[in-house]
């Protein structure tokens, strides 16, 4: 394999922030639909890739977490469900290496994969869940920048 021609570390690290913050900002524009999905989840995918290669244990959770926000967007549910479950065992598995509102995001992932997928109790129960966690951020702004997101997207009828 020929050696490369930059640095590689700090490619991967340009390409995980400018996918994943790309994705994200289709996201809040409600642009990502099932029609229009594919570019996206490739996009998403490709970001949680970069940020594995260089990240840490946060980063690959929060790509977690987009990739299952794309998806749930998409309306794949069972895509969704199984990157929300990767991101929250992520979160739940290294507490010391993640913020706190990182939980929040992560129930919120897990409530729009199971209302993607059809399954609203679920759906219901892990929405309260993320509602908890958001509450419990201490961080005003984090706290705010986390409800911002919650009450926006598509739920589904929930």
């Amino acid at each position: 394999m020929a050696e490369a021609q930059f640095d590689v570390d700090k490619a991967h690290r340009w390409f995980g922030i400018d996918l994943n913050n790309s994705t994200m900002d289709a996201l809040d524009a409600g642009l990502i639909t099932p029609e229009s999905c594919e570019p996206y989840i490739h996009a998403v995918h490709a970001s949680c890739y970069h940020w594995m290669q260089v990240g840490t244990v946060a980063n690959h959770a929060r790509g977690e977490f987009a990739v299952a926000s794309v998806y749930a967007a998409a309306g794949l549910g069972e895509a969704a469900l199984r990157h929300a479950r990767r991101c929250l065992d992520l979160i739940e598995g290294n507490p010391d290496e993640v913020e706190t509102w990182d939980k929040a995001f992560a129930y919120d992932a897990l409530a729009r994969a199971y209302a993607a997928g059809g399954n609203t109790e679920a759906a219901t129960e892990a929405r309260r869940q993320a509602q908890a966690a958001g509450d419990a951020v201490a961080d005003e702004e984090d706290r705010n920048i986390f409800l911002s997101w919650f009450k926006g997207g598509n739920w589904h009828g929930l």
